[in-house]
C-alpha cells in the first residue's frame, strides 16, 4: 500500500502500472483501451476537459483496482468533473467524525466508524457506517470542490487507444495528483483537523 501523509492524497505508481501491465508497458493503458468509448466523442478527441476526467475516473478505483492513482483511503472518492460552466472542478468526500465538529450531535446517536478491516494503527482509516442499527446513525460527508486551473490540462492528440493515448492519459493524471496534493489537500486537513 502507498504511503500516505497529511498533505499526499493522491499517488502516482508507474513501477506497479509497467510490472503489471500484460502488454510489458502499461496496465492503465489497458484500461484505457477497455473504456475507449469513454476518451472520444464522434471518433475525435475529447476536449481537454473531458480528457482529464475520463483520464482520472479510468485510473482510479472503482474502475482500476488498485487504480494507476492511490486515493488516500480515508476519503470517499475524490473525482473530476466538468462543473455546470464548463471547468474542471476536483470534488472530495471526506466521512467526518462527530469529534470533527463544532456543534455535535445531542443524544446517543452512531457516527462513522473505522472499518474492521482496518489496522489500529492505521494513521487514514476507511470510514463505514455503523454495523448496529438499534440507534439511530449521523453520518456526516463533507464535500470539497477546488477549481482545476486550465494550464495543467491537456489536449489529446489522438482518440484512439495506444502508447500515445496511454502517455498523454498518464501526463494529465500525474499533474492532477500533483495539483491534488499541493492545493487539495491543504482543504481536507484544515477540515480534518488533524484528526482521525
Amino acid at each position: 500500500m502507498p504511503e500516505f501523509d497529511r498533505f499526499t492524497l493522491a499517488i502516482v505508481d508507474n513501477t506497479a502500472d509497467r510490472e503489471g501491465a500484460s502488454d510489458g508497458h502499461s496496465r492503465y493503458g489497458a484500461y484505457i483501451a477497455h473504456h475507449a468509448g469513454h476518451f472520444h466523442e464522434d471518433h475525435q478527441p475529447l476536449r481537454p476537459i473531458e480528457f482529464a476526467a475520463a483520464a482520472w475516473r479510468t485510473a482510479t478505483s472503482p474502475v482500476m483496482a488498485p487504480g494507476y492513482v492511490a486515493v488516500r483511503p480515508d476519503l470517499d472518492r475524490v473525482e473530476v468533473y466538468v462543473d455546470h460552466d464548463g471547468g474542471a472542478q476536483f470534488c472530495a468526500k471526506v466521512g467526518l467524525r462527530h469529534s470533527a465538529l463544532a456543534n455535535r450531535p445531542t443524544g446517543r446517536s452512531l457516527a462513522w466508524e473505522r472499518a474492521p478491516w482496518s489496522r489500529t494503527n492505521e494513521p487514514w482509516p476507511v470510514l463505514v457506517a455503523p454495523e448496529r442499527t438499534d440507534r439511530p446513525a449521523v453520518l456526516v460527508t463533507a464535500t470539497v470542490l477546488l477549481p482545476i486551473p486550465d494550464g495543467i490540462l491537456i489536449t489529446p492528440t489522438t482518440a484512439w487507444p495506444g502508447r500515445v493515448l496511454t502517455d498523454e492519459a498518464k501526463t494529465v493524471v500525474l499533474a492532477l495528483a500533483e495539483y491534488a496534493n499541493a492545493h487539495l489537500s491543504p482543504l481536507v486537513a484544515d477540515l480534518l483537523g488533524g484528526a482521525r
